[in-house]
């Protein structure tokens, strides 16, 4: 049930993004990082909206059984990513034309979801949860990070706002190294630190593939989103072995005490 809601939720802000990219001029049939079904006329844009709020609309109705379970907390954490997923793109907020999507994905797809899961499988708010969390987190950032960078060109022409265009090209360019690169850094301190078993070393079997992403976003040139057209794609790549290798040490190391 909370795999379904999250699925839900992520679809709804996704499908409702789609729906205000192409209203704000940011789909184009020459642009990158769309679906294309608006953008090629497969589907008409009403459908695409209506379509949004029904996930949303049965998602939520999914998260009152959760309610009716675990209580109110689980009510707030619904509301939240009910009213986050909707504003990430639609008016008059559309938080993510402000350069504020790259913190609200952070919050949202790590602490929130995994915390908030935690907490409607257990009734318990645990730490430890919240901060394994946080590189699974960076590295959804790193996901949109890639593509905005992609889409300075084309996101300044719509004249919008994202974090990527605020730093500049150069900067945000430092901001997926950085990202990607805390990754490993924030599970050798977990391990250190005891809230990961040893195991967890078996994450960094996918740094080969996180050195060549950051290898391509490094060569890449302002005005030339051709470079890396697919580094969203290879990041995402990326953020499945993580979890994949992430989920079987968690798994190891209990069953190792």
């Amino acid at each position: 049930l909370i795999l379904l809601c999250a699925l839900l939720f992520h679809s709804g802000t996704n499908v409702i993004s789609e729906y205000f990219d192409f209203k704000k001029g940011l789909d184009k049939s020459y642009t990158f990082g769309s679906s294309r079904v608006l953008v090629d006329g497969l589907i008409d844009p009403k459908e695409v909206f209506i379509g949004g709020y029904v996930l949303f609309g049965v998602g939520f109705l999914l998260v009152l059984i959760l309610v009716f379970m675990r209580g109110w907390p689980i009510l707030v954490l619904g509301i939240i990513a009910l009213l986050a997923g909707i504003f990430y793109s639609a008016t008059p907020i559309g938080y993510k034309y402000l350069g504020l999507g790259d913190i609200a994905v952070f919050l949202l797809m790590g602490p929130l979801m995994v915390g908030g899961a935690y907490f409607a499988l257990t009734g318990a708010l645990n730490p430890k949860v919240i901060y394994v969390s946080f590189p699974i987190a960076l590295l959804v950032t790193a996901i949109l990070n890639a593509n905005n960078i992609r889409d300075i060109k084309y996101d300044q022409q719509a004249k919008i706002k994202t974090l990527e265009i605020i730093l500049g090209y150069k900067a945000a360019k430092r901001e997926y190294f950085f990202l990607v690169s805390a990754v490993y850094l924030s599970v050798a301190v977990m391990i250190a630190a005891k809230v990961l078993s040893l195991w967890s070393m078996l994450t960094f079997l996918s740094l080969p593939l996180a050195l060549k992403n950051i290898a391509i976003a490094k060569r890449s040139q302002e005005g030339r989103p051709d470079e890396i057209v697919s580094l969203d794609v290879k990041t995402a790549r990326l953020h499945f072995l993580f979890g994949l290798l992430l989920f079987i040490s968690i798994i190891l190391g209990k069953l190792s005490q």
